[in-house]
C-alpha cells in the first residue's frame, strides 16, 4: 500500500468519532415545532380543504417554516400529503365518505431540519339538510370576563355553566350538529385561539363540534353566516349567544336566536329569545 494511503486512513480514523459526534450534535439541534390546525366543515363525498400552520416558537412571536412536509393522518393511514409555504401554510385534501366527525391528525414528515411535532382537528362531515346551532362559546361559560382567547390550555377556568355540556349533548345526538364560534381579537392567531377553544370544550366534555375562531363583533359572525349561507348550508338558522353582537347577527338576517342573559348582559335584543340557563335553551327551540 502507498505511504499516503496509510497517511490518508490515519487521518480518518482520527478525524471520524468527531465527525459522528458534530452529526449528532447536528440532528440534536432540529427546530422545535408547532403544527396549528383548523376544523374543516364538508358535506359527504365531496372534497374537503384542511388548513395547517406550522411555526417555530419564538420568545416574541412565532416564525412560519416553509418548505416543510407534512402529512394528513386518518384512521391511523397517511391520506394525504403536502409542503408549507413561506407563510408556514399548508392545505391538505380529501374526500369524505358519510356523515361523522372525523379526528384529524397532522404530522411533519421527514424533515431534515425540523423535529417530530403534530396537531389535531376534527373534519366535520354533515349533510347540508342537518340543523345546525351555533353556539357563541362565551354562552357556555360560568364568568366570562374577556372576549379574548381562553388563557390556557391547560387552565380549567373559566369553568362551564351548569347543565350546558349535558344539554348540548341532548341536543347533538340524534338531531342538531353544533359549530362554536370562539372570539379571536385583533393581533391573535386564530389558529391558536381554536386550539384552545377545542382543549376547553374537550376538556369540560362537551359534545364535538365545528370550531371557528372569529374577530369579536357584529360584522365577523355576519359575514360567517352569509359564506355558509351562499356555500349551501342553508340549514344554518339559529343562534345561542351571550353577547348583543353575536345575538344581533342573527337577528338582522330574520334567523332565530337565543341570548343567555346574566346581570351584565343588561336588557336582550328585541326579538330575541332569553335563557336564564341551558335547560332553559333546549325548551326554547
Amino acid at each position: 500500500m502507498r505511504p499516503w494511503c496509510h497517511i490518508a486512513r490515519a487521518v480518518a480514523f482520527v478525524l471520524l468519532p468527531h465527525l459522528l459526534a458534530a452529526g449528532s450534535v447536528h440532528s440534536a439541534e432540529k427546530i422545535s415545532a408547532t403544527i396549528l390546525v383548523k376544523d374543516c366543515l364538508a358535506a359527504p363525498h365531496q372534497q374537503a380543504t384542511i388548513e395547517v400552520k406550522l411555526v417555530a416558537k419564538g420568545l416574541l412571536r412565532d416564525s412560519p417554516l416553509g418548505g416543510e412536509p407534512v402529512e394528513l393522518i386518518v384512521n391511523g393511514a397517511t391520506a394525504a400529503t403536502s409542503m408549507t409555504g413561506g407563510d408556514g401554510r399548508a392545505f391538505l385534501s380529501l374526500v369524505p365518505a358519510g356523515k361523522s366527525i372525523v379526528p384529524l391528525q397532522v404530522r411533519v414528515g421527514g424533515s431534515p431540519r425540523v423535529a417530530p411535532a403534530e396537531g389535531h382537528a376534527h373534519l366535520v362531515v354533515w349533510e347540508r339538510r342537518t340543523p345546525v346551532l351555533v353556539v357563541e362559546l362565551s354562552s357556555l361559560m360560568e364568568d366570562v370576563r374577556s372576549e379574548g382567547p381562553l388563557s390556557s390550555i391547560a387552565d380549567p377556568s373559566p369553568k362551564p355553566m351548569a347543565a350546558a355540556a349535558d344539554e348540548l349533548a341532548k341536543l347533538s345526538q340524534f338531531y342538531y350538529g353544533i359549530l362554536y364560534v370562539t372570539a379571536a381579537p385583533s393581533g391573535a392567531d386564530g389558529f391558536a385561539t381554536s386550539a384552545e377553544a377545542r382543549s376547553w370544550l374537550a376538556m369540560h366534555k362537551f359534545p364535538s363540534g365545528l370550531v371557528l375562531s372569529l374577530p369579536p363583533g357584529e360584522e365577523a359572525i355576519g359575514a360567517k353566516i352569509d359564506e355558509l349561507h351562499e356555500a349551501g348550508w342553508k340549514s344554518i338558522k339559529t343562534g345561542i349567544g351571550r353577547s348583543k353582537p353575536f345575538v344581533e347577527a342573527f337577528l338582522h338576517r330574520r334567523l332565530d336566536a337565543i341570548m343567555i342573559l346574566d346581570p351584565s348582559s343588561g336588557e336582550a335584543p328585541r326579538k330575541a329569545k332569553v335563557a336564564r340557563d341551558w335547560k332553559e335553551v333546549r325548551k326554547k327551540l
